[in-house]
């Protein structure tokens, strides 16, 4: 993987804690699409509710930043490594509960929910700290797409083996396998991170303090906005088209294919992203990203049938690697230049996800709200129109981000000498 790095960013030097991180960041990839892709069919089989399966995702971004902000108290206090590894030991004990719990898995929705939140959240909070300290501006966009690249490949691969397998077996024992493999995949993502060196870090956590930032730095407060419109969208779309694409075809593997085609077209657009996608071109990609995978929605609210789905597939493959290129390397930049971002990087990542899981608790009690108050097949598209927006108003958000005007306040604070190879981007 080295070779690959110096041949794609030339001579820029490659560290082996990037290097580690991308591959914990590909292992995590294969053991969610491998499992957590079916986990929502898996519950659907069992109680054929809607309401259960938002209850359970609901559960997963209200705990998620609650552990967020726990987590950046944990990552101020003890090294990050050990954060990371936290979260990944809750994903593990997550997926050994759905195979405890086995076929009453839809009477503990809540539950696995909150602990894939607790997962999420200690596992997200320091992948996310990670990458910003061993990530810099100059190797940001190659580790985003980089990253993208592993994940379109476990998206891939992970999905339509699951489905083979699930397909292939008798009742519900293909989910017993799938599950047992993701465990095992976890167990190997924890085994990694004891070879990333120890990063600590030291101060306060001053949490409410980065919160109120928003009021006088402009560049945080957009980004911070446009991560609640980013969330609306992801919130629904997250558990609903899987469940759509089941329930159009009363087959696992035809989710599997689902993803396969989404994956796909994701790698490759992922690949050429990260070579075409310069910094100038940012706030350009990024509105053509989000007004594509808005307008995809009239692919499924037309004609719904199993190749719609498949074009639709295809379509937000390529969508969301031409916007999350850019916007996550813009994202990192504007926190890069924002007050105090060496001492405090930390507390602008758990704003940052506190602001995103508002959108998507916001993106869930939307649709409970609708299938309570209507029937929930006349409900849903409607539904699914309004938050759908969502990324088509993150540009309008981030359009007018002026990444200079900071640099002077920037240049006043002297990057945090406690971390061991990372440079304040």
């Amino acid at each position: 993987m080295n070779k690959i790095m110096r041949s794609l960013l030339g001579p820029t030097e490659v560290n082996k804690d990037l290097m580690l991180l991308l591959l914990i960041g590909g292992l995590y990839s294969l053991g969610i699409f491998l499992s957590n892709t079916f986990v929502n069919v898996y519950l659907w089989k069992q109680s054929s509710e809607y309401s259960a399966i938002a209850l359970y995702n609901l559960s997963i971004y209200v705990l998620q930043p609650i552990t967020f902000i726990a987590a950046g108290r944990f990552a101020k206090k003890v090294d990050r490594v050990i954060v990371l590894r936290a979260g990944v030991i809750f994903l593990s004990l997550f997926f050994l509960t759905v195979l405890l719990v086995g076929e009453r898995a839809a009477s503990f929705n809540i539950l696995l929910g909150a602990l894939l939140g607790v997962g999420y959240g200690f596992y997200w909070l320091a992948f996310n700290v990670l990458t910003f300290e061993i990530t810099e501006p100059e190797t940001r966009d190659f580790f985003n797409g980089f990253l993208g690249l592993l994940q379109s490949f476990g998206g891939m691969i992970g999905p339509i083996l699951a489905g083979f397998i699930i397909t292939s077996l008798t009742a519900f024992t293909g989910y017993t396998v799938i599950f047992t493999i993701s465990f095992v995949l976890f167990i190997c993502a924890v085994v990694t991170s004891f070879f990333l060196g120890r990063r600590r870090a030291k101060g306060t956590f001053s949490f409410k303090r980065i919160i109120r930032e928003r009021k006088s730095n402009k560049n945080w407060g957009k980004i911070l906005h446009a991560h609640v419109f980013q969330g609306l969208r992801e919130g629904t779309f997250f558990f609903v088209i899987s469940i759509w694409v089941y329930i159009a075809t009363q087959s696992e593997l035809s989710l599997g294919t689902f993803n396969l085609v989404y994956s796909g077209s994701a790698f490759i657009l992922y690949f050429l992203a990260t070579k075409w996608i310069k910094p100038r071109m940012r706030k350009w990609a990024i509105f053509a990203g989000g007004v594509s995978l808005y307008l995809s929605l009239s692919i499924l609210l037309l004609n719904m049938n199993f190749t719609s789905l498949l074009i639709y597939a295809a379509v937000i493959g390529i969508s969301y690697p031409i916007l999350y290129v850019p916007y996550i390397s813009l994202t990192y930049d504007v926190i890069g230049k924002a007050w105090n971002a060496a001492e405090m990087r930390i507390e602008y990542i758990v704003v940052r996800e506190l602001f995103l899981n508002i959108g998507r608790v916001a993106s869930i009690s939307i649709f409970l709200l609708g299938i309570t108050l209507f029937p929930a097949e006349q409900a849903i598209p409607f539904i699914l129109l309004l938050v759908g927006s969502g990324h088509f108003w993150i540009y309008f958000f981030i359009k007018d981000i002026n990444l200079k005007q900071r640099e002077k306040s920037e240049q006043a604070f002297v990057t945090d000498t406690t971390v061991n190879t990372s440079k304040n981007p």
